[in-house]
C-alpha cells in the first residue's frame, strides 16, 4: 500500500527507472520537483522533450549533435588522421577535459557483451570500419574501459581493422597520480610496467 497520491507514486517511479538512482534519491527528486514553482517545471519538461526531439548521432563519429554533423567533426582545426574509438559520448567529454587529443573520435554506444546479448551489430562497428574506407585515418585509438567487456570490444576491433592500413593503439592504464603502489592491485601494476616511457 502507497502512502502518496498516485501521481506521486508515478513520478518517482519514473526518476528510480534512471541509472544510478535508487528509492530514496528518487523521492528526494519528486519531492524538489513539487517544491519548484509551476514555470521552472514546464521549463524542466520542456528540457526533456526538446533534447528527446533534437539530439541526434553524428553522422560522421555517432557522438551527439543537434545538427547533422558534430562541432568536432566540423572542426578544421582536428586531426582527421586519428580516431579515438570510446563505449558512449559522456567519455568523449571525460577525454577533451584532458585538452591533450587534438583528433577526431568514434562513439560505439555500447561494449560487447554476451551476458547482455549485446553483439556487434548492436553496436556501431559498421560505421567505425565504413569510415576507416573511405578516409585517410593513420591511427585508431582503442579508449574502451578497461574492464572485461571494454577489452574484448577493444581486441574485436583491432582484429577488423587489420586488413587496413592503420594503427591501431589502446590506451596506457597504470597507476594513478597520487596514489600509493602499495595499493593497486596486480593487473594495474602490470599495465603500468607495459605501459611505461622514456623520462626526458
Amino acid at each position: 500500500m502507497s502512502f502518496f497520491p498516485a501521481a506521486l507514486d508515478n513520478l518517482i517511479d519514473k526518476f528510480a527507472s534512471l541509472p544510478g538512482i535508487g528509492r530514496k534519491s528518487a523521492q528526494r527528486l519528486a519531492f524538489h520537483v513539487l517544491s519548484l514553482p509551476e514555470e521552472e517545471v514546464r521549463a524542466f519538461a520542456e528540457a526533456l522533450t526538446a533534447a528527446k526531439a533534437n539530439v541526434r548521432r553524428c553522422r560522421i563519429c555517432q557522438n551527439l549533435t543537434e545538427g547533422e554533423v558534430c562541432a568536432i567533426c566540423a572542426s578544421d582545426r582536428r586531426d582527421k588522421g586519428t580516431i579515438c574509438v570510446v563505449s558512449e559520448p559522456r567519455d568523449v567529454l571525460s577525454i577533451e577535459r584532458g585538452r591533450e587529443y587534438n583528433g577526431t573520435y568514434h562513439v560505439l554506444h555500447g561494449v560487447l557483451s554476451p551476458m547482455r546479448l549485446v553483439g556487434p551489430d548492436d553496436i556501431c562497428v559498421k560505421e567505425l570500419l565504413a569510415r576507416i574506407a573511405q578516409d585517410e585515418v593513420k591511427e585508431v585509438i582503442m579508449a574502451t574501459n578497461p574492464d572485461t567487456e571494454g577489452e574484448a570490444t577493444a581486441m574485436y576491433i583491432a582484429r577488423l581493422l587489420k586488413p587496413f592500413d592503420v594503427r591501431v593503439t589502446r590506451l596506457a592504464y597504470g597507476i594513478p597520480v597520487g596514489s600509493n603502489l602499495e595499493f593497486a592491485d596486480d593487473a594495474t601494476l602490470s599495465r603500468a610496467i607495459e605501459g611505461r616511457t622514456e623520462m626526458a
